[in-house]
């Protein structure tokens, strides 16, 4: 009778997970027919190394799913009742009330103090404060006045308070300039005796003007008996005052004033001449 041949080994992982085909017992399996032909002879193992054999069988256990959590059932708690309070011969301190969210003030009122939220119940300013105020305003418009008093004195307009002001203060004033207020009320040119090609011009003039003046530069133009202007010059007032007169002063309103003064004549036909006021 032969031996049954041995059955193939198996791997690792078949041992480490349960097979549903597979029986669980060896002893199940069914033999393997007599006749059966023999196994085909393995490799030669050296017998020095010992050949790997796992022969436990991890049983594979059946993971149960958790059961549903079932919360606990309330558990009402019975109050007990305060202790009776025991009264002596002094009555007992009243306890303080609980401040609650209803007695609180409103938001704005701690914010805002109470006398900006009463009706006419408003911050004035005192009057002297208004009046410290006003003081300063005038004194800054004066002082305003007093530096610009150049411009504002050539403006026939402002030249009145403004002359009016420096009055008080004592403040220089510059003299009013308007050339076109000087009237010519007499003029003569004709040639100096004894010395030839030079003339002797002389003038009449007048202060027109509401104000006082400074003495006026004169244009002086020479021309020829066909109109043609032969020669021009613009006399300053110290050309044509003599030393006695200063040139800085001024004629009043109404003031008139004789002028004489020599030129040389660039030809010798000339035959009218003409005067400015610049």
């Amino acid at each position: 009778m032969s031996e049954p041949p041995m059955p193939p080994r198996r791997p690792i992982a078949t041992f480490l997970r349960p097979s549903p085909e597979a029986p669980a017992d060896p002893a199940d399996r069914p033999a393997a027919p007599s006749d059966a032909a023999p196994a085909p002879s393995a490799t030669p193992v050296d017998d020095r190394i010992a050949p790997l054999a796992v022969e436990q069988v991890i049983d594979a256990q059946p993971v149960h799913a958790p059961e549903p959590f079932t919360p606990a059932p309330e558990v009402e708690f019975e109050r007990v009742p305060e202790p009776a309070q025991v009264f002596t011969g002094e009555a007992a301190p009243a306890a303080a009330p609980l401040a609650t969210t209803a007695a609180l003030p409103p938001a704005d009122a701690i914010t805002t103090p109470s006398f900006l939220r009463l009706p006419g119940a408003r911050l004035r300013t005192p009057r002297w404060q208004w009046g410290m105020v006003a003081g300063l305003a005038a004194v800054l418009l004066v002082q305003i006045a007093v530096a610009d008093r150049a411009r504002l004195a050539a403006d026939a307009g402002t030249r009145p308070w403004i002359a009016g002001l420096c009055g008080v203060l004592r403040c220089s004033l510059p003299a009013w300039r308007e050339p076109a207020a000087f009237s010519m009320l007499s003029r003569d040119v004709r040639p100096v005796p004894g010395q030839a090609g030079a003339l002797q011009v002389q003038a009449s003039i007048r202060n027109d003007a509401r104000w006082a003046q400074a003495w006026p530069s004169l244009r002086l133009s020479l021309s020829d008996a066909d109109g043609r202007v032969i020669g021009t010059n613009v006399f300053a007032p110290a050309d044509y005052l003599d030393r006695a007169t200063d040139p800085a002063a001024t004629l009043e309103p109404g003031q008139s004033a004789q002028i004489a003064f020599r030129v040389r004549e660039p030809a010798a036909s000339t035959v009218a001449f003409t005067f400015e006021f610049l």
